[in-house]
């Protein structure tokens, strides 16, 4: 079923890209059935009058929960972490380990996440609609690589995951950059390539990976 708990659709609108998977992704974690949307971005199915009147910015991932709408990849993962993963411990509930959680995941959303969506991706992959910005896409290559190093000292020493021995939601959100870098030739090190290669093992994620297949 792709029903909520009273009777309400259950839909995640958004597939093809990494922000997407982090939203696949987490319902797969949690096993909640869910009817998946897989509209793309620049085909013109996010304008439709439908989409934006579910989300404004015209932006994927979103997800609908019965009457319940959130977007953004990293408030929908918190958001079902927190609803349907607490028996999971996919979001601390302990107050300070909590703060160490929000950390992380805005950590990850702006030191990695926005390098590599905002500059990189679109002075490079997508230079044909933004225009090439050479030097600020090596700046940006030059921040991620030093806070990936940043990362990799806090797994040496707490491992063997971000906020040491359980998966968190944070995680998710780490692994899809540092996916995403290594994608564009940017080296991690050794430490964070082997729990890069761990996480991606996890049955969720190759559920989400097949269920974030762009429409073809």
């Amino acid at each position: 079923m792709t029903e909520t708990a009273n009777g309400s659709r259950r839909i995640l609108w958004g597939a093809g890209t990494p922000r997407t998977l982090r939203a696949h992704w987490i319902l797969h974690e949690v096993d909640l059935a869910y009817e998946s949307r897989p509209i793309g971005p620049r085909t013109g199915e996010t304008q439709t009058p439908e989409y934006t009147s579910i989300n404004p910015s015209q932006k994927i991932p979103a997800l609908q929960d019965g009457d319940f709408t959130v977007t953004e990849s990293a408030a929908i993962v918190s958001y079902v972490a927190e609803a349907y993963g607490k028996e999971r411990g996919l979001v601390p509930t302990a107050l300070k380990e909590r703060a160490r959680y929000y950390q992380w995941c805005f950590f990850t959303m702006m030191e990695l996440d926005a390098d590599m969506t905002y500059v990189i991706r679109r002075h490079e992959d997508l230079k044909h609609l933004y225009g090439e910005a050479p030097n600020a896409t090596k700046a940006a290559r030059e921040i991620f690589r030093k806070q990936a190093g940043v990362v990799e000292k806090v797994l040496a020493a707490g491992g063997p995951y971000i906020l040491g021995e359980r998966f968190t939601g944070a995680d998710l959100l780490l692994t899809t950059c540092l996916t995403s870098g290594v994608r564009r030739q940017i080296e991690i090190p050794e430490t964070l390539q082997k729990y890069v290669d761990r996480i991606t093992q996890r049955e969720a994620y190759k559920r989400a990976q097949q269920a974030n297949q762009p429409r073809k």
